[in-house]
């Protein structure tokens, strides 16, 4: 992998790579796993996540307040130190999304569940409500919480943050992972007091 700028004949080299998903160590407490649809070239060409410029993942995270400061893409090793992770629903690296095959996200969402199970997150945040809907069976799901649970871990699906999703500028992006933020601080909040809470008798 590469931490220079990709040149065209890195990005097309790139096609079909599979980037290592960003996780804690197993047993190590997990706040939100999000799962981006895939990898684009950039990504697969650098190594690291959401690494295109023009991206809004990481800015939109630490304006949320989910990280103290900016991270760069090839910082993605300290998200587990925030109680953060990284996965996506396929694995494999393509120009764009809409070249994904709809049986490949639907294979991806059993993936995540198998992923969810293992890791226990507090939340998963799906980013992209088009790909979750194709990956889960749930054509009528919206951005925000699901109703649906995975074991304890509750599911949040969030808007694409690439760049061509002009509908989202940054400042939605952030807020609403601002929402999503806060809900995870609240229930781990609830979890540390039933915790804390003597037995009834």
């Amino acid at each position: 992998m590469t931490t220079r700028r990709p040149t065209k004949a890195d990005l097309e080299a790139a096609r079909d790579r599979v980037i290592p998903d960003v996780l804690p160590d197993d047993g190590t407490p997990l706040r939100v796993l999000f799962c981006g649809i895939n990898p684009g070239l950039y990504s697969g060409a650098t190594g690291h996540h959401f690494a295109r410029p023009g991206n809004r993942f990481w800015p939109a995270l630490h304006r949320a307040g989910f990280t103290d400061r900016l991270l760069a893409p090839s910082e993605q090793h300290l998200l587990p130190s925030y109680g953060l992770g990284i996965t996506n629903l396929a694995p494999r690296t393509t120009a764009r999304a809409d070249e994904l095959a709809a049986e490949e996200l639907r294979e991806g969402g059993r993936r995540l569940v198998a992923l969810v199970e293992r890791h226990r997150p507090a939340y998963l945040a799906v980013q992209g409500v088009t790909a979750y809907r194709t990956a889960f069976g749930r054509p009528r799901a919206q951005i925000g919480p699901q109703d649906d649970t995975i074991g304890s871990t509750r599911v949040w699906v969030l808007p694409n943050p690439s760049g061509l999703n002009a509908g989202w500028p940054l400042d939605r992006i952030a807020a609403e992972l601002t929402r999503l933020r806060q809900a995870a601080e609240t229930s781990r909040v609830h979890a540390l007091d039933g915790r804390r809470r003597p037995p009834e008798g």
